[in-house]
């Protein structure tokens, strides 16, 4: 029987030879934190402490602000040294509380005590997940709180594990598969105690055969549990194609993963839910990946949040030759870094350092309609038109050919021989378009 995939996709350099076999270092934070309010989709969190301050591991210091918000709490003790705006990873500003880390790491109390999560409702449950703050740590940041609370929870009777990972370069969920197989099962088990008629399924890309050996091993003996096989394809690991993949059921923007019963998280988010309800730790920290062929040595990291992208590259032994282009993320859907003195937040993925940027090097041409760009599309979009309504400011047609419905997985720019910045272009219209309909 063949694996699961989905339409379209396409095979990039995957990279992950640089750092896949590189166990996860613990890596303690130098100097002051930074924890920006906005680390999630929806409304930013609003400062509950002050200038001078006393703060624990653990504690709260924002709080969410409305139902699509998150709160943020600290990853280290010490004194909030300001509440200010500060530079974020792309560019803009957020309010910030900044604490001086007094090095102790002296935590809340009950910080890490186990916690028996059969003996919570699932309303405490739920609550438990909204006070840790923890957020769809795969990119997207929604969330999680929001997400385990569907309209119809009856109607759930798929938990989606995403464990693709189909991002070039990012190993960080590989390791977690690896080296923490039991914390993925026991968050899983405690997603599936909100939802009775559902059945997990963690979904692993074919070029992981180790990761899925030892994910089946930990789900032995759980009958609401199966590990899955999917094909290596970009992008498998994207919401939409996950589902896809795995149930064979389609969603568009329109819908949500629970109009089409499904609920998805990526590996580190379930696991975050397994510490917050079992021991009793709110998201504080995270795997990122540091890798491409400008670093000395590639490795991975459990970093604190808050802590400061310049201070990990030297963790990574600094770069071997100044980097043509760092990339927060993967090279398919990350964006590129203006500085490393920005902090780390509950979605920072990676730090990818490349000696080369192909996208500057290459000069883009006419568009000679060879379909690939179509071909490749998993949203089964258009993506030529799509260009070319978008580039002459014509909205309404770019609506017409289903432009919204574009995930922006780049898959269109990678196979384009014209080298057309297509994903770019999109970005730029479903942005205007988004911003007119708010204003309607």
């Amino acid at each position: 029987m063949s694996e699961a995939t989905f339409r379209g996709g396409v095979h990039p350099y995957e990279g992950k030879e640089l750092s896949k076999d590189l166990p996860i270092k613990t890596v303690m934070p130098k100097g002051d934190m930074v924890f920006p309010m906005s680390q999630h989709i929806g409304a930013p969190a609003t400062p509950v402490v002050e200038k001078g301050d006393k703060v624990l591991v653990g504690q709260k210091i924002g709080e969410a602000s409305g139902f699509i918000s998150a709160n943020i709490c600290s990853s280290v003790s010490g004194t909030v040294k300001a509440v200010e705006p500060r530079m974020l990873l792309n560019g803009s500003k957020a309010t910030c509380v900044i604490i001086e880390n007094d090095g102790e790491y002296t935590g809340i109390e009950g910080l890490g005590e186990d916690r028996d999560y059969t003996k919570l409702s699932n309303d405490e449950i739920r609550n438990i997940v909204k006070e840790a703050g923890i957020v769809g740590m795969g990119g997207a940041g929604f969330p999680t709180n929001v997400k385990l609370t569907p309209k119809e929870p009856d109607k759930i009777d798929y938990i989606l594990v995403n464990g693709a990972e189909c991002e070039p370069y990012l190993t960080s969920d590989y390791r977690q598969m690896l080296e923490c197989p039991e914390e993925i099962i026991g968050g899983l088990k405690v997603i599936l105690k909100l939802f009775d008629k559902a059945k997990g399924v963690i979904g692993i890309e074919d070029n992981k055969p180790d990761a899925i050996e030892k994910m089946k091993q930990a789900a032995q003996g759980e009958s609401r549990i199966e590990v899955m096989p999917l094909k290596t394809k970009y992008p498998q690991g994207g919401e939409r194609t996950l589902i896809s993949a795995i149930t064979g059921r389609k969603i568009y923007s329109a819908k949500l993963p629970a109009d089409a019963g499904c609920i998805v998280d990526n590996i580190s988010t379930v696991i975050a839910i397994y510490r917050a309800v079992c021991k009793q730790t709110p998201l504080i920290t995270r795997v990122m990946t540091l890798t491409g062929d400008a670093f000395k040595t590639p490795i991975n990291v459990n970093v604190r949040i808050g802590c400061n992208h310049a201070d990990l590259v030297a963790e990574g032994e600094g770069f071997k030759q100044e980097p043509a282009k760092i990339i927060s993320g993967g090279p398919m859907m990350g964006f590129a870094m203006f500085d490393l003195n920005v902090p780390v937040t509950k979605t920072s993925s990676s730090i990818l350092a490349l000696t080369r940027d192909e996208v500057a090097e290459n000069e883009p041409t006419a568009c000679i309609r060879c379909g690939r760009c179509v071909q490749a599309c998993p949203g089964n979009l258009v993506p030529q038109k799509m260009a070319q309504a978008a580039m002459h400011n014509d909205y309404d047609t770019f609506v017409k050919l289903n432009g919204m419905e574009c995930y922006e997985c780049g898959s269109c720019t990678y196979v384009c021989p014209a080298k057309r910045p297509l994903t770019q272009t999109f970005k730029q219209a479903r942005q205007y378009v988004a911003a007119q309909r708010r204003k309607k």
